[in-house]
């Protein structure tokens, strides 16, 4: 795809209206969120657009946009990319009014920012399927949706500044700093990066999540399904194995590969899951895991690579204490990576946050309400 076509519009739907600031602090307090930063009502928008898959051939995705009814006419952005999700609706451009996905860019557009909420490839209206952890076009997905958002918003009579604050919760935490990391080299020329605060991030799978997950330091239901996850996505990616049975035990090598195709729901992989990891993996998947060669260690050195620069924008890195889904291992590496490179990151401790009883989901309900707060300050 020529660089020029990455970012255009290909389709725009106005989703979501919360004409008050008090419809947008009603519908985040339902949602379970903090209302305390909320000073105008929302638009909100699903934006298709160009982009580029993993191995760089044109595709669409679609992402969320927020914009404030009121404010400034020249809008700082915020990108927010959310975490996990298998199930294509369960997107941010696909859930209606404030949900759990979609109320951090609520959240920040109420309190004056454009909110820019992309998909990934895969999910919401996007083709085909979710390259799961997949940096680079969590990036390149990230970045055409801000230049997506570019070319909207000025037909709703307001533009977009060149400040962008970057963050994201949990997967969304190392898409976020992949971003930002484009952003700061240059990758395009009109958006310069203001701040960086991802929330909650996985960014050391091989020294830090992997080993939590496989030793049971971790939620042994969040374990199974993030190791299927990361197998199945990334095997699609970087062939790691030939046939299911080779890393997953019966019954499940017949069955977990469908669960994500997009089109199962969160209680439907909870079901079609075991209980424990001992029941998913072979000896050769937890070998595999444990000790990563060949292209699976080429993968999470990408993967792993995105604390390993020198930020020249404010960086807080978030963390709850105790999470039993993010191990804070990952936190206090990438602390220490980005310290290798004369950066002394802020870790802020959002402490025991609890959001439909998980510490790490209620992470994100904290961090939106903390970073919202940090942003408001920065000029």
């Amino acid at each position: 795809m020529h660089r020029s076509d990455r970012g255009r519009l290909v389709s725009v739907q106005q989703t979501t209206t919360l004409a008050a600031k008090e419809d947008v602090a009603g519908a985040l307090a339902a949602a379970g969120y903090d209302a305390g930063a909320v000073r105008f009502g929302v638009d909100a928008y699903r934006l298709v657009y160009r982009t580029v898959d993993p191995a760089g051939r044109p595709v669409t995705a679609s992402g969320l946009l927020v914009l404030p009814r009121g404010g400034e006419h020249e809008l700082r952005t915020v990108s927010f990319t959310h975490g996990t999700a298998s199930y294509r609706a369960d997107a941010p451009s696909s859930t209606a009014k404030a949900g759990f996905v979609s109320s951090p860019a609520i959240t920040y557009a109420s309190a004056g920012f454009a909110a820019v909420a992309p998909d990934y490839l895969g999910l919401g209206a996007g083709p085909g399927l979710h390259p799961w952890m997949d940096v680079p076009s969590e990036t390149t997905a990230s970045l055409d949706m801000l230049r997506a958002a570019r070319a909207f918003v000025p037909r709703t009579g307001r533009a977009l500044g060149h400040d962008v604050l970057v963050t994201g919760f949990s997967q969304g935490a190392s898409a976020a700093m992949g971003l930002a990391r484009a952003l700061q080299a240059g990758d395009d020329r009109w958006f310069r990066l203001r701040a960086v605060a991802p929330v909650s991030g996985a960014y050391d799978f091989r020294q830090a999540e992997l080993p939590a997950l496989l030793d049971g330091s971790l939620d042994t239901k969040s374990s199974v399904l993030y190791s299927a996850y990361l197998l199945v996505a990334w095997n699609r990616l970087h062939h790691l194995y030939d046939s299911p049975d080779e890393v997953f035990q019966a019954p499940y090598d017949r069955t977990v590969e469908a669960l994500f195709d997009g089109s199962h729901t969160g209680p439907q992989l909870f079901a079609g899951t075991p209980d424990t990891i001992d029941a998913l993996l072979t000896p050769h998947g937890f070998e595999l895991l444990r000790h990563p060669t060949g292209r699976l260690a080429t993968a999470l050195r990408v993967a792993d690579s995105t604390c390993d620069w020198a930020p020249r924008a404010p960086l807080r890195l978030y963390t709850a204490d105790a999470d039993e889904q993010a191990a804070n291992a990952n936190t206090d590496h990438c602390e220490a990576t980005l310290r290798t490179h004369g950066v002394n990151a802020a870790v802020v401790d959002l402490g025991t946050p609890d959001f439909a009883g998980s510490r790490h989901l209620g992470s994100n309900v904290a961090g939106t309400a903390a970073v919202v707060r940090w942003f408001s300050q920065l000029h």
